[in-house]
């Protein structure tokens, strides 16, 4: 019989040579990276859970901070910029929380948060990872978009009827504050206010200027002397034919106003009227006088930051005259441009810049220099700000095409119908406006300057 030894060394040699009992050992040790992975995908998950929470806070944080971070210290601001996030951070599980906020004026405001967090690890740890950093940065931008608004406002005769002048008033000043607060400093916002009727006021002080036009003028203001008949003879051509002679008034005597550019008994092939080229040598490119009595607006006023003398303009607006809504969108357009009696500040190439023009009138188109009889509706007028059918040519148009984005609104009180011209003028059906109470211009104008002004978060 064998040994106990002998039997002991043959079954160690049989173990050794055998295979059967490897395939378990090699399945448990192959589990072990399967383990870890869904082990890491579970603590990676938790994560970017706690990494979705951090970005909220911080966008929330970055925006709050925006309403008065260029009035707080490095501290202060630091101080706000964790009470603010931490308010709103609500993960138990994230450690070692570190917040950081800076602000910079430089090419336009701006605030930047940043934040930090540790996250334990439930099943990393046991490879040596016992937490995953999350990071995240917010910023929040004001400023380095510089905006330039005109208002081209109604003055006309039909805005004395249930209160539309007062509250164009009202609505415009409360626009004029909200833009005044978007300025963080001077020259972040400027405003050209341009009251208009049949005609607009350019004022008397330019009465010299080259680009002033006196044809008309002379025509129609002065005295006839030796006509030898009945009656008084009250223009130039009048005159003439009774055998008179005429003498035109004194440049002194003129209110300010001028009519469409063009030719004086229609407008001009060059379409100058609408179209914001400036003035040259020929008398259809140049503003044409016009005394409009008495029926000539309020002087216009080219773009500023003087909030002070803007509402003072908005105090001194009176309604008269007929509705000439196509010198109003171009004046509009040139206090942009600054030709004329307007000038444009330089824009800084540090800034990106929007313009816009907000149109406001409570009636139809009904005259110009040429056509209409200030009462009924026309159509001539019309085309001259939007021409349907000229695949929608005019002045409207021509604002747009050289980027500049145009808000409508019509004040319908008297039941006249939505205005298809002023809603084919703006830039897009959110930014024609048509109401049938003048007290909802205040909201109106409130809410086009909230769409203006809002803050976003750039990052």
């Amino acid at each position: 019989m064998p040994t106990l030894w002998t039997k002991l060394t043959a079954a160690l040699r049989a173990f050794d040579r055998s295979r059967a009992g490897n395939v378990a050992i090699t399945f448990a040790i192959a589990t072990l990276p399967v383990i870890g992975a869904v082990g890491a995908a579970v603590d990676y998950s938790r994560a970017n859970a706690v990494k979705a929470a951090m970005q909220a806070a911080l966008d929330s944080t970055a925006l709050m901070l925006a309403r008065d971070a260029a009035t707080l210290t490095d501290t202060q601001l630091q101080t706000k910029a964790s009470s603010y996030f931490l308010a709103m951070f609500n993960r138990p599980e994230a450690n070692t929380i570190a917040i950081s906020a800076s602000y910079s004026a430089s090419g336009g405001s701006q605030v930047t948060v940043n934040g930090q967090a540790n996250v334990p690890t439930s099943i990393m740890n046991a490879v040596g990872y016992d937490h995953i950093t999350v990071k995240g940065t917010a910023t929040s931008k004001w400023g380095s978009e510089r905006l330039r608004v005109a208002l081209a406002l109604d003055n006309t005769g039909s805005m004395n009827d249930d209160g539309k002048m007062s509250a164009l008033k009202s609505a415009t000043k409360n626009l004029l504050t909200q833009l005044k607060a978007a300025a963080s400093t001077n020259g972040d916002v400027y405003v050209s206010i341009i009251p208009f009727a049949r005609t607009v006021n350019v004022g008397t002080v330019n009465k010299n200027a080259a680009w002033l036009d006196w044809t008309d003028w002379n025509t129609m203001n002065g005295s006839c002397r030796n006509y030898g008949g009945r009656g008084t003879p009250s223009d130039k051509s009048s005159c003439q034919n009774a055998g008179g002679n005429w003498t035109s008034s004194d440049k002194s005597n003129w209110n300010g106003c001028v009519g469409d550019r063009g030719d004086t008994s229609a407008p001009n092939s060059a379409n100058y009227d609408q179209n914001s080229t400036a003035p040259g040598t020929t008398t259809a490119s140049k503003f044409p006088a016009w005394q409009d009595d008495p029926y000539c607006p309020v002087k216009m006023l080219g773009l500023t930051y003087d909030w002070t003398q803007l509402n003072n303009l908005v105090d001194t607006m009176q309604p008269a005259g007929g509705t000439n809504q196509p010198i109003g969108l171009v004046w509009g357009w040139h206090s942009l441009v600054g030709i004329g009696p307007l000038s444009a500040p330089a824009k800084d190439v540090n800034y990106k810049y929007s313009e816009y023009i907000i149109l406001m009138s409570d009636g139809l188109n009904t005259i110009d220099r040429w056509y209409g009889n200030g009462s009924s509706v026309s159509s001539a007028v019309d085309k001259r700000m939007y021409d349907s059918t000229k695949n929608g040519s005019g002045t409207c148009a021509n604002i747009k095409a050289a980027g500049i984005k145009i808000y409508a609104i019509q004040v319908d009180t008297g039941g006249d119908g939505e205005s298809q011209i002023m809603k084919n003028c703006a830039s897009s059906s959110d930014m024609f406006y048509r109401i049938t109470k003048s007290g909802d211009l205040v909201s109106v104008f409130t809410a086009i300057g909230t769409n203006l002004t809002k803050l976003r978060v750039a990052k």
